[in-house]
């Protein structure tokens, strides 16, 4: 009999990738204002970057439209319930479960262990009832915003790590990239 070629879409003992939650909150919960990120923290950028690269990634439109095109080294999926909506260098879908089930699919052939929702307020009020690991940069500042993160019961994860850094480099607010795990 000829070996046949393997097909990780077929192996039942496959584990799905996780799913993970990556955002950046201010301490009263925003994560926007009009459109844009309400800060300028360059350790949290490459930090997002880092964590996301080469991993499957989930938006809402209104994220989607806030960004100059698809990021680069990441499968792009969009969420949006505007039919016919096109989004260059993204995969389009009309829900939260299509897209993770799309990404769970991406990463099994790319043999990645996570997908990544990157938000915006809705998606991640979607999504965080299938979270695993949420990625929270949490800056240690209130400002004013029009979107914020949904409210999360932290009891059913666990703190994982946390790195803590003061304002420097042109980071203007202390902040702590924290993971919490599900438990």
């Amino acid at each position: 009999m000829a070996d046949e070629e393997y097909d990780p879409l077929l192996d039942d003992d496959m584990e799905d990738a996780k799913v993970a939650v990556i955002a950046a909150r201010a301490q009263n919960g925003c994560i926007g204002r009009h459109g844009k990120l309400p800060w300028k923290l360059p350790g949290d950028l490459k930090y997002f970057r880092e964590r996301t690269w080469g991993k499957p990634i989930i938006m809402g439109r209104k994220t989607w439209e806030s960004l100059n095109g698809a990021l680069p080294g990441r499968t792009n999926i969009v969420v949006t319930r505007q039919q016919g909506y096109e989004a260059e260098g993204a995969r389009v879908v009309d829900s939260i479960e299509e897209a993770i089930s799309l990404a769970q699919s991406i990463a099994l052939i790319e043999a990645v262990d996570e997908i990544m929702v990157l938000g915006g307020g809705e998606i991640y009020t979607q999504a965080l009832p299938q979270a695993d690991i949420l990625y929270l940069t949490e800056v240690h500042a209130s400002v004013d915003g029009d979107a914020f993160f949904p409210d999360v019961d932290l009891s059913q994860y666990q703190e994982t790590q946390r790195q803590d850094f003061e304002p420097s480099g042109g980071n203007p607010y202390p902040f702590s990239f924290v993971v919490y795990q599900r438990t």
